[in-house]
């Protein structure tokens, strides 16, 4: 039994079950601020680099130099 006035020991299945719900609840928010955010088109880069964006990576090339940052 819990001793101290601690919050009461939960099953597996109910603190799985508490996950799930949070994680749905997460899920519809981020939906529903999805659908509320205007979908702004980026404009296109004029003379910008070939190829994925490298600050996704982490690292830049130039002329067969990476450098991280």
């Amino acid at each position: 039994m819990a001793s101290g006035g601690g919050s009461p020991k939960l099953s597996r299945a109910e603190i799985e079950a508490r996950i799930k719900a949070a994680g749905e609840r997460a899920k519809a928010e981020a939906e529903e601020r999805r659908r509320k955010e205007p979908s702004a088109q980026q404009p296109k880069e004029i003379g910008g680099r070939k190829g994925p964006d490298p600050t996704r990576y982490g690292d830049w090339e130039n002329k067969g130099i990476a450098s991280d940052f």
